[in-house]
């Protein structure tokens, strides 16, 4: 009993404690407060500064309410000051600030550099595709040769399945057919010309001493000298380049070999986009983005009715033209008739050069075979045949579909063949046309895209672009509106 009055005696002495320390910070606070106003007092605001007669604001010390010695308070002040930047005397001149670099810049040079830096990626990207495409140029031309080769068969698979028959032994069917037909071709002008070089050689010779017996009594006034010294120079610069007649005969084996490789290539390209087309298309259609996805799997099947309708028209119109031009060359007893209608079939899938190469080819047999006489008939038949095939065949066979301007064919058929030579030259023109109709098809699609994308019209605008009926044709009360 006599612990509990000196525990409840110091209890109260420690709150009494805690009362007068409340009571002490209590004054300090109000001494404080006190102090502020009699030195802000009435005046300017603070945003005008302090007034002139007031006298100087002493330190306080954040601890003790109290004012700081003098030095501190020197101390204090001058690091304030350090941290706020003093603002420039009246009578400094005003400065304009600096626009902004972008603003500053024409809106027309803004736009041709944002124009010009894109361009360069560009070309960039198509300068490293032209020499990945170089490096593999035999995988390329073969691959691109097994597309036309699939556009020209794809037709007759889709038949023999109608028919009936299944998808392995409709392509097995085709494909065999199809390369059976073209190692028959190769064959037959092989033939064709190994049977008819003597016969063509000592037409040759006759030509030549018809030439030289022409030329010499001509108005020309040309000597047998001179021609027997372009003879002799001739022969000299055989002998003169033998050898590199020969590496060109050794580089011409490497040729062979590289072509042969390309054509079993081809054939098993050929044969399995016979097969799985389909499949190869979607898998190829997963390495778009999902956003361009819908678009380009609509340009396809349109790209590749492109091709199907080249292919079929090039083929036949090219078949035309060898059938009508070999008929004339037999006519007129041009040797090799049928070995240059080959050629000329051949060549026909070079558009515009084509042409012109095989007509000037069979041209100058039939002037160093049968003379100038039956070289000029030769000539008119060409003419002939070509200005029907370009006028009638042409555009009745092709069609609208594959319809590319000659000056995009001369060009494309010049960077085909300064790029891969002559399979550049025969690829070019498909590729463009494949490239038109693909362009066309995407401006369309995004055209479309976007005025779905577009909100309503409303009001006169939405009457402005409704559509109209039909001529004699009437709106239901439900329609319109």
């Amino acid at each position: 009993m006599s612990r509990v009055p000196g525990w409840l005696h110091r209890l109260g002495e420690n709150l009494s404690r805690i009362g007068e320390r409340l009571d002490e910070r209590r004054a300090e606070a109000e001494r404080e407060e006190s102090v502020h106003a009699s030195y802000e007092g009435p005046g300017p605001g603070p945003s005008d500064g302090p007034r002139k007669d007031a006298p100087a604001r002493p330190e306080m010390d954040p601890d003790t309410a109290a004012p700081l010695p003098e030095s501190e308070a020197e101390a204090v002040a001058t690091a304030e000051a350090g941290r706020s930047v003093p603002a420039p005397p009246s009578y400094a001149p005003a400065v304009a600030a600096r626009p902004d670099p972008v603003a500053a810049i024409p809106w027309g040079m803004r736009v041709a550099a944002e124009a010009s830096w894109r361009l360069l990626v560009f070309a960039g990207t198509v300068w490293v595709l032209m020499k990945v495409i170089s490096s593999v140029q035999l995988v390329v031309l073969a691959f691109v040769a097994a597309l036309l080769v699939t556009a020209l068969l794809q037709p007759t698979v889709a038949l023999l399945r109608r028919k009936g028959l299944p998808r392995g032994l409709a392509t097995a069917v085709t494909a065999i057919s199809g390369f059976v037909v073209m190692g028959l071709v190769g064959w037959f002008v092989v033939w064709q010309v190994m049977d008819n070089i003597d016969t063509l050689s000592d037409r040759v010779k006759d030509g030549i001493e018809e030439l030289k017996r022409w030329l010499l009594d001509s108005p020309f006034h040309v000597t047998e000298q001179q021609i027997n010294d372009i003879a002799k120079n001739l022969s000299e610069a055989i002998g003169a380049n033998a050898e590199q007649i020969t590496s060109a005969g050794l580089q011409g084996v490497t040729v062979i070999v590289e072509a042969m490789t390309g054509i079993l290539l081809a054939m098993f390209s050929t044969l399995f986009l016979l097969y799985d087309g389909k499949q190869v298309w979607e898998w190829t259609l997963k390495l778009v983005p999902a956003q361009a996805r819908p678009g380009v799997a609509g340009a396809g099947p349109r790209a590749w009715r492109t091709l199907t309708a080249y292919v079929r028209g090039t083929v036949l119109v090219a078949l035309i033209d060898a059938v009508f031009i070999g008929l004339g060359l037999w006519f007129l007893d041009v040797p090799m008739a049928v070995p240059l209608a080959v050629f000329i079939f051949l060549f026909a899938f070079i558009p515009l050069v084509g042409a012109v190469v095989s007509g000037a080819l069979a041209v100058v047999v039939a002037l160093v075979t049968n003379g100038p006489f039956t070289a000029l008939m030769v000539l008119v038949v060409v003419l002939a045949v070509q200005q029907i095939e370009g006028h009638v065949l042409q555009p009745f066979i092709l069609g609208r579909a594959v319809r590319v301007h000659p000056l995009a064919v001369v060009l494309a058929v010049a960077a085909g063949g300064l790029t891969a030579g002559i399979g550049g030259a025969v690829v070019a023109v498909p590729l463009v046309a494949v490239l038109n109709t693909v362009v066309g098809y995407l401006r369309a699609y995004s055209t479309e895209q976007a005025l779905r994308s577009a909100p309503e019209p409303r009001g006169a605008t939405a009457f402005e672009v409704a559509p109209t009926p039909a001529p004699g044709t009437s709106v239901t009360k439900g329609d319109g509106a």
